[in-house]
């Protein structure tokens, strides 16, 4: 047999291929607007049209599957929302940045670099008009007085000074306090009162909050935002970019009162539904303002459902999810066959909807089942502008516009995956390799990185993750492990195809 390294080298020699020769560059007019909606919390059973059994209607995301494309095999870089985030925005993974594990929560140090490039800044320096709206979740510089938060100076950090030309934010997940908009560094309310802690399903923590903050409404507003600047920005000759973080379907599991009862599923599935709206409201502003047919829209996820599967229930830790008001896995399973829950590095942490349309570029009902990362959403626009190669900046992003157009020719390394704990796996093919003994999240046992026995499943037959190979591949899972260990110590994912 051969021996490990030699079949390191051979895989990383293929799998590291050139993705293609330079295009040639672009006039201006050429360039599509781009959107990118990121639900959160949205799982890969969630969307009907990944998952026919739903009795959840998602008409405006089957939409979207149904005029572009529709991943089959898309992966968040990190089970958890503030990686995932830092890794959609720099092309680069989290676990590179200082933050090894878990998240930020509402009053974090800002998590992006100084110097580091964010796709908003390498489209707004293309002649991009760029914008967020939703949660930021990347950390921010509050000003204090007497170790107390300024309301009224305004907030550092903010995402302005990443290449957004005009900011809509609220802190992080809006379970976490302060609970407040920013716009362009300026909270826009006074903050008056305490928010009360509130249990599951509407889960709170206390903590300030400003006067124009109503939770059950406050998703409604940041899409409004979003729909009236894109509606404006289409009157102009330049292209845009509008970055929508929603604040759904995660908890506080609070739909609009509008969107309450129209399932007779529960809370959690109105709340899918208001996610839907939220993304048919997008769709609309486009409609309505004739950019559509120029406009490359993204819909995901920032990790998978909270919600556990049906065959998980008899386990005590999750029986909240029983009590969304009526909501029963049985009847609906949000992160559909996948293994785990958010958080976990099992195929439900991380396996997301991802949904692209280019109207006259993307074939309509393509069903791409190449194994994806959002990472890779930064070198596909730097890929679309003809950015100049930097010496910093998507580190682990690979284009993906060869797809996008129905080449059949794309390529990356292999995708690392990352758990809320810091547990690593990799994806090679169809194989996928867990470094450690669990899931390094919510489901049990959650193990440790790196620790033994590792766990190898081979996702082409076996989606569940139900079969542990490893025993029986041993010369493989050691060759992946080396890959592992190669991006890792390489620093870039781009980079590591050099030393073999």
């Amino acid at each position: 047999m051969r021996p490990a390294s030699l079949l390191l080298g051979l895989s990383l020699c293929w799998l590291f291929a050139a993705c293609g020769s330079p295009r040639a560059a672009q006039t201006e007019t050429d360039r599509p607007n781009i959107v990118f909606v990121l639900a959160d919390d949205l799982g890969y059973g969630d969307v009907h049209a990944l998952n026919p059994q739903s009795q959840i209607p998602t008409p405006h995301l089957d939409r979207l599957a149904a005029e572009g494309a529709c991943f089959t095999d898309a992966h968040t870089p990190s089970s958890v929302c503030t990686p995932t985030r830092y890794g959609l925005l720099t092309g680069r993974y989290c676990w590179r940045s200082r933050l090894k594990n878990g998240v930020l929560n509402g009053y974090g140090a800002p998590l992006i670099e100084e110097g580091r490039p964010t796709v908003a800044n390498v489209l707004r320096e293309s002649g991009y008009r760029t914008a967020i709206f939703g949660k930021w979740h990347l950390g921010l510089e509050w000003p204090r007085v007497d170790g107390e938060i300024d309301f009224e100076q305004s907030v550092g950090g903010v995402p302005n000074i990443n290449g957004f030309e005009h900011s809509f934010i609220i802190p992080a997940s809006l379970d976490f306090p302060p609970y407040v908009f920013i716009e362009n560094g300026e909270v826009t309310a006074p903050v008056t009162e305490q928010q009360p802690a509130q249990g599951f399903p509407a889960f709170l923590r206390k903590g300030p909050i400003a006067d124009d903050l109503n939770m059950e409404l406050a998703q409604d507003r940041i899409v409004q935002e979003c729909a009236d600047w894109i509606r404006a920005a289409a009157e102009t000759e330049t292209p845009f970019f509008a970055y929508l973080p929603l604040t759904a379907p995660h908890k506080p599991v609070l739909p609009a009162p509008r969107y309450r009862g129209t399932t007779e599923l529960g809370d959690y599935a109105d709340f899918i539904v208001q996610v839907d709206a939220a993304v048919g409201s997008i769709l609309a502003a486009l409609d309505e303002s004739g950019a559509a047919d120029n406009t490359l829209i993204f819909v995901s996820s920032d990790n998978g459902s909270f919600m556990y599967r049906v065959d998980d229930l008899s386990k005590p830790s999750h029986e909240q999810d029983v009590k969304v008001q009526g909501y029963h896995p049985s009847v609906h399973t949000a992160n559909g066959p996948l293994r785990g829950t958010k958080a976990d590095v099992w195929e439900a942490g991380h396996r997301v909807p991802f949904l692209v349309r280019w109207p006259g570029v993307i074939e309509a009902g393509s069903r791409p089942d190449f194994t994806v990362c959002l990472t890779d959403f930064y070198a596909t626009c730097a890929a679309l502008v003809d950015a100049p190669p930097a010496e910093i900046g998507g580190e682990d992003s690979f284009s993906l516009l060869p797809i996008l157009r129905g080449e059949d020719r794309f390529v990356r390394a292999p995708v690392i995956h990352h758990s809320a704990a810091g547990m690593f796996a990799i994806r090679d093919g169809d194989w996928k390799l867990v470094a450690g003994n669990g899931s390094g999240g919510r489901q049990a046992p959650r193990g440790k990185p790196f620790a033994e026995p590792f766990q190898l499943f081979h996702l082409g037959n076996d989606i569940g993750e139900t079969q542990d190979r490893i025993a029986l591949e041993s010369e493989r899972a050691a060759a992946m492990r080396a890959m592992l260990e190669a991006i890792r110590e390489a620093g870039n994912s781009q980079v590591a195809r050099r030393a073999y």
